[in-house]
């Protein structure tokens, strides 16, 4: 398989990219250095905190947050609704999907959104916990 894989980017061709599987934080959990609860305790994860799904084992997921880190957290601590979080200095939610539509609110670093749509061009149809929605550009944020 590497050598067809070696020999498919030498001609050009791209392999297709595993999907990233992102959940959210249900509830503040544990996260562990191991997929047991007898495992080293290594921080609380709050509520409703994007996270990366790596490697899934019965009961247990292996996570990556928005700052790199890796961690175990029991899969029934995990939702399937989708949250973001701002990774730029401030992110700027617009009206609509383009750079030159009314600003409606701007989000600092580290605040998180919940993620509504994808749309072409970049842009990220989300709402904060205000209630306020908008369009964001994916580079703004983590979690996608």
């Amino acid at each position: 398989m590497k050598r067809l894989a070696l020999l498919l980017s030498f001609a050009g061709f791209a392999l297709p990219a595993p999907a990233i599987e992102t959940r959210t934080v249900d509830e503040a959990a544990v996260l562990y250095d191991a997929p047991s609860q007898k495992g080293a305790r290594l921080f609380v994860i709050k509520r409703n905190t994007p996270v990366e799904v790596v490697v899934g084992l019965e009961g247990w997921a292996k996570v990556r947050d928005a700052d790199g880190g890796l961690a175990w957290i029991e899969k029934k601590y995990l939702a399937d609704r989708r949250t973001l979080i701002v990774n730029a200095g401030r992110a700027e939610v617009r009206q609509n999907a383009d750079a030159a539509a009314p600003l409606v609110f701007e989000a600092e670093k580290g605040v998180l959104l919940d993620y509504l749509d994808a749309l072409p061009g970049g842009w990220i149809k989300v709402r904060h916990r205000d209630g306020q929605s908008g369009f964001v550009r994916s580079n703004q944020v983590w979690g996608l």
